[in-house]
C-alpha cells in the first residue's frame, strides 16, 4: 500500500529538521536533507505500525468490521 505525506524540512543550524504534516509526531532529524527525508520515512512506518498495534489491541475480542478506504485529496 501506498501512502503520500507532505514532508517539510527546515535547516536549524548544520542540520535539518523534518515533519510530516499530516501526522502530528512524525518529526525527525538529520544532518543532510537526504539523512533527515530517510529518518522520517522510517518515523512515519514507526507511528503507522505503532497506532496499528494499539487499535488491534483495544479491538481485539470485539465484534468490528474492517475494510480499506481510500481518499483522493486535492
Amino acid at each position: 500500500m501506498i501512502h503520500e505525506f507532505t514532508a517539510v524540512f527546515e535547516k536549524v543550524g548544520g542540520h535539518y529538521v523534518a515533519s510530516a504534516e499530516e501526522l502530528p509526531g512524525a518529526n525527525t532529524q538529520g544532518e543532510t536533507l537526504e539523512e533527515a527525508r530517510e529518518n522520517l520515512k522510517e518515523a512515519i512506518l514507526l507511528i503507522l505500525e505503532s497506532n496499528r498495534a494499539l487499535s488491534e489491541a483495544e479491538l481485539k475480542n470485539k465484534l468490528v468490521l474492517k475494510e480499506a478506504i481510500r481518499i483522493n485529496s486535492a
